[in-house]
């Protein structure tokens, strides 16, 4: 019998030299026999099971082919859902049910195409192959197996890391709707402790974001705020009808303990009382409704940061990293180290004391570092740096502490964060530079509800005169000019001792040392002041 001229059984016409070889290559020439086994490897490669339909199991093949087809079909329809409503395609992909949905299917898929891979191997023949070409074809054949397979099985592992950490971090709670077309979060800096009484939350922030543009105002409260008011229908109204106003103990931070400690019962069913209390005192407090809250310890702030690579920021001034606690009256031992002014980026270790630091410097220089912080780690959170290190994120993610916020509606959170991404942030602080010093302590709050009222008007309206230049956060504000211009808080100038003291000296971390250990505090005070003044990069 001549190789490609047989005949049929049925009597039908002789079948070509172009199909036949596909399924019996042994008397094919070499070079046939190459080009086969590369096709066969393409085909695997671009449509799952055509191989099997050419040269193996047609029934296989034409399986395979329909769920190859699905599932291209599946992320045409997931394409077209992503541009009309991204929101929802985010929240099928964060859902907890639909996520483990999905993680079932990428592991079905990876163990079929990994099926077809060792079916496409036999099919190759490689024994037919010329011997130099033999061990080329499986190598090839392998990495394919591991760039498709692998990949798939890779994602399904991500999307499980992803779907425990939302578990761990989020609610199942209902969702909540926005009010005056603003969601309004709490973030709260925990610094619960071994050497702490109770959790008292050591940085209060609100993000305030718009509904349907995603454009953020940032208002901090600080954390030595008397006479906090309760929101009407807070539980601790009962306890305090006239406001937090039991003197200099009664502290806005300390709601968190008090209420765990005392009120609890106050609050029946609710996962944290003293957050929930907190969250309803800062409410008051604005005059706006704030809806959910994040409350994040030391450690999971340091190990964000460190997941996404660190922050770049620019330093205004010297920041000392302190020594140990002395006393209750502030004194501390020698600083550990300092954070020097100028452009750099900042480990978590460092990040978290650049944040935190407020001996030689205000509590309100401590809140514009803080803001900065929080500005450059929104401005860095860009979706490649979240594929290139998802797992390190999410694990770091789930150090927060708590959140009240429903994973259900994660993906659409998610989507209005997008959304802000890249557009102007307002922030204002109750206290300097919006407020004079001794606010905090005898708060007016109907002027912070005025205040806080404008700041949202200008965030939600920008106007096309808006004034635009860079906030003391570094952030570039976009108030109208129907805002009272007390509102704008112009960018500070960098410490004129930040690299020659007051003395004549040059200034460096030796340098600062000898300041400390003689005790030249005078002289220290003047090198750090208005160490607040910072740009995220």
């Amino acid at each position: 019998m001549i190789y490609g001229q047989q005949t049929a059984p049925d009597g039908a016409p002789p079948r070509s030299r172009l199909t036949e070889p596909l399924r019996h290559p042994e008397q094919a020439p070499e070079s046939l026999r190459t080009r086969r086994a590369i096709a066969l490897l393409a085909l695997t490669l671009v449509l799952p099971g055509s191989a099997q339909l050419v040269a193996g199991s047609r029934r296989l093949g034409r399986r395979a082919v329909a769920v190859t087809c699905g599932v291209w079909a599946a992320l045409l329809i997931a394409l077209v859902v992503g541009l009309i409503n991204r929101g929802l395609l985010l929240t099928l992909v964060t859902d907890p049910i639909s996520s483990a949905v999905l993680i079932g299917v990428l592991l079905a898929l990876a163990a079929g195409w990994a099926f077809l891979w060792v079916d496409t191997l036999r099919l190759m023949r490689v024994p037919l192959l010329a011997r130099r070409l033999r061990p080329i074809a499986v190598v090839a054949l392998v990495a394919c197996l591991v760039a498709t397979s692998g990949t798939l099985a890779y994602a399904a592992y991500l999307t499980n890391v992803a779907r425990g950490a939302v578990g761990s971090i989020f609610s199942a709670g209902p969702a909540i709707a926005p009010v005056d077309g603003r969601y309004n979060f709490l973030i709260m800096g925990g610094d619960a402790g071994a050497d702490r009484t109770g959790r008292r939350p050591d940085s209060l922030s609100v993000l305030s974001v718009d509904a349907s543009t995603g454009r953020t105002a940032l208002i901090s409260v600080p954390r030595n705020l008397q006479n906090a008011q309760f929101a009407d229908g807070s539980p601790m109204r009962t306890v305090y009808p006239d406001g937090y106003n039991c003197g200099n103990d009664c502290l806005i931070n300390a709601i968190n303990t008090e209420v765990t400690q005392k009120y609890a019962n106050l609050y029946p069913g609710v996962r944290d009382p003293g957050a929930q209390a907190t969250m309803e005192a800062v409410s008051g407090t604005l005059g706006i409704k704030v809806q959910a809250y994040v409350l994040v310890d030391m450690d999971g702030f340091a190990q964000l940061v460190d997941a996404l690579g660190g922050i770049r920021v620019d330093a205004g001034g010297w920041v000392p990293m302190s020594g140990a606690a002395l006393d209750d009256s502030g004194d501390h031992a020698q600083p550990v180290g300092w954070i020097s002014p100028g452009p750099q980026t900042l480990d978590g270790f460092h990040a978290l004391w650049y944040g935190r630091s407020r001996e030689f410097a205000s509590d309100y220089d401590r809140i514009a570092r803080q803001q900065c912080i929080q500005q450059a780690m929104i401005k860095q959170l860009n979706p490649a740096t979240v594929v290139a290190k998802f797992e390190s994120i999410a694990n770091a993610g789930t150090k927060v502490v708590e959140s009240n916020i429903s994973a259900s509606q994660l993906g659409s959170f998610v989507d209005l964060a997008m959304k802000g991404k890249g557009q102007p942030v307002t922030r204002l602080v109750i206290g300097p530079p919006d407020f004079d010093a001794s606010f905090p302590t005898y708060p007016d709050f109907g002027q912070i509800h005025q205040k806080v009222q404008a700041v949202l008007a200008a965030n939600a309206s920008p106007s096309p005169k808006a004034a635009g230049g860079p906030s003391r956060g570094g952030v570039g504000l976009a108030v109208p000019v129907a805002i009272p211009a007390r509102l704008v808080t112009a960018q500070a100038p960098a410490n004129q001792y930040n690299f020659v003291g007051p003395d004549g000296v040059p200034v460096n971390a030796a340098r600062l040392d000898y300041l400390f250990k003689t005790g030249q505090n005078q002289t220290l005070d003047a090198i750090m002041a208005g160490n607040g003044q910072c740009t995220p990069l």
